[in-house]
């Protein structure tokens, strides 16, 4: 279930096994959950509480090595090629183990409720095995924020005294958005008591959406561990310490024990404080990816580049050092750096400047090729009001063209603004960007967007003003 509507997942898996190259697969065990009807072929598919009848209630662990794989989980390439991350038993335990203790310090009385996709990687490592690996009590989630209401997060925190809330900026911005539409779901409205602190995960957070989080969810008492990581990285790089690191709205902070990041120029040499570059990891730690399965060259290729001397993890982000603090901050992936007339600008700077204006609720910043400036700023923008049509969204697109350049300069502008209801993501929340880029530029989308929350959406961010 999912927004109070069925998904059929067993008939997914049935017509996935019927593509082929699935030999290895002998049998589909089917839990029963809707009680809807499914087709169950004989031999093959069996229910769940069947094959647990008459089981023990105890299960001896299988003892394997410490690299013995433990999991592969796709994730997209730049290419939109998936790559099947390989990570491994001891070492992402691990480092799942120590990141739950010192991110989120954890406690044996803690309510711990990670809202994110259990089949994504923050899934993996903060519902399925670290929370259960330290002992915690934790809150499993399989809805989504907006029902039946968009109140829906704070209402399970107030009925479940939750004490460590993890979620994504992608869901506080559409929270923050229902909210000024329907004062009745704000966060101000509910007990929000039991909680003592607040987590971010998924991209970076903008400084207005983190003000918003701090002062309606946390009310200013309750610490904010912006976290950077990745599907490669197993569990958390980067991220205040609780109660030891001064928060920074919009930066994740410093390096965790360990974690040795940098930010390096296209040569793998070291920047000073202050000058943008490319994040790099230095040494290796727990719960790094062990090989890209099937496709050992492409790993090395991919994140240990030749370019940067082949000992420098490539995190694929880029980021800036605080002059005074060297404090992180992300700027976006650097296949999303824009390159306007010569100037090099993250796409995170940009949207930051469009949710800084009190009418947006969401934005994000691709590039498309122009014969003038070599590229050009497209941006896709979800108001707090309704969708605009016609000259009151040309009016309106002028307005935020304006604002950006006056927060930013006048580079920055976006040389196309597009309104949509929302925007293209997938379950676990992230935007799909790499679907943006190819609506910019006009083209067919010919990826696969199957694990798209709402393909419905692509056709109307299709069209320009």
């Amino acid at each position: 279930m999912r927004g109070g509507k069925r998904l059929p997942l067993k008939a997914i898996v049935d017509e996935a096994l019927a593509l082929g190259g699935c030999d290895s697969i002998k049998n589909v065990v089917v839990y029963q959950r809707t009680g809807g009807e499914i087709t169950m072929q004989e031999g093959r598919d069996r229910w769940l509480h069947d094959v647990l009848a008459g089981q023990l209630d105890t299960c001896e662990p299988v003892w394997v090595d410490a690299e013995h794989p433990l999991f592969l989980l796709y994730t997209s390439g730049s290419t939109g090629t998936p790559k099947g991350v390989q990570h491994s038993s001891a070492g992402y335990l691990l480092w799942a183990m120590l990141t739950m203790k010192w991110t989120f310090d954890i406690k044996p009385h803690d309510i711990f409720w990670c809202t994110a996709d259990i089949g994504w990687v923050t899934g993996h490592s903060y519902i399925a095995y670290g929370p259960l690996a330290v002992g915690a009590t934790e809150l499993i989630f399989e809805g989504i924020p907006s029902f039946p209401n968009a109140g829906r997060f704070w209402d399970t925190i107030a009925k479940h005294k939750v004490n460590i809330f993890y979620t994504a900026p992608t869901a506080i911005r559409s929270l923050i958005k229902a909210s000024d539409v329907d004062p009745a779901v704000h966060p101000q409205n509910y007990d929000l008591t039991s909680l003592r602190l607040l987590g971010s995960v998924g991209e970076p957070i903008n400084p207005e959406a983190w003000m918003w989080y701090y002062k309606n969810v946390g009310r200013e008492n309750c610490p904010i561990v912006d976290t950077f990581w990745q599907t490669e990285t197993g569990g958390h790089m980067i991220s205040p310490l609780p109660g030891v690191t001064p928060m920074v709205p919009g930066s994740c902070t410093l390096p965790l024990p360990g974690i040795a990041a940098a930010i390096v120029d296209e040569a793998g040499q070291d920047v000073p404080n202050g000058q943008g570059g490319i994040l790099v990891v230095k040494r290796p730690w727990p719960s790094m990816i062990r090989t890209i399965w099937n496709n050992p060259t492409r790993f090395v290729n991919s994140y240990f580049p030749q370019e940067l001397g082949g000992k420098l993890y490539l995190a694929g982000d880029g980021a800036i050092r605080n002059k005074e603090t060297g404090n992180f901050t992300i700027t976006g992936r650097i296949d999303d750096v824009l390159n306007v007339s010569g100037h090099r600008m993250g796409t995170m700077e940009i949207e930051s400047a469009l949710v800084a204006n009190p009418l947006v609720a969401e934005a994000a910043v691709v590039g498309k090729p122009d014969d003038m400036t070599g590229e050009s700023i497209c941006a896709f923008v979800v108001l707090k009001q309704a969708r605009p049509s016609g000259e009151d969204a040309a009016k309106l697109a002028l307005e935020l063209r304006n604002w950006v350049a006056k927060e930013i300069g006048p580079i920055a502008k976006p040389k196309e603004i597009r309104f949509g209801d929302n925007l293209p993501k997938t379950r676990s929340g992230k935007i799909m960007r790499r679907l943006l880029r190819v609506l910019a530029k006009g083209e067919e989308i010919t990826q696969d967007v199957s694990t798209l929350e709402n393909p419905a959406i692509l056709e109307q961010l299709r069209k320009p003003l």
